[in-house]
């Protein structure tokens, strides 16, 4: 499964720069949690969470992100700010990148927004 996520997150980097956001950092890992892709879209910095599920038995790929995985993104971006204080003005974002799917060859669900602090 490691190598269909790592497979994802690459797709939707592919799929987000063709929408015009800008690569910052992949992978971006402290004590607290991973952000799986860290983007500009203009000049709003977005925090994206990649996620890829064969089959929508528990709910589907976009649902898997629950509050208390939410509440890691959000102290990593914080320690991500913290650490780049030249994003430190920028407004923020969390987007979720779905493949409802067990195929990345799929167009994938952009939940833009898809949680806040």
């Amino acid at each position: 499964m490691q190598k269909q996520g790592k497979e994802a997150e690459i797709k939707a980097i592919q799929w987000l720069e063709q929408q015009d956001l800008q690569l910052l950092e992949t992978n971006y890992f402290c004590r607290f949690g991973e952000i799986d892709i860290i983007m500009l879209d203009n000049n709003m910095l977005v925090f994206i969470e990649v996620r890829l599920r064969s089959t929508s038995n528990f709910g589907g790929a976009a649902s898997s992100v629950t509050r208390r995985k939410q509440q890691k993104i959000i102290t990593t971006a914080n320690h991500f700010l913290m650490c780049r204080p030249q994003y430190a003005k920028h407004h923020c974002r969390f987007d979720v990148i779905a493949y409802e799917s067990s195929s990345v060859q799929s167009s994938p669900v952009w939940y833009k927004d898809a949680f806040r602090t």
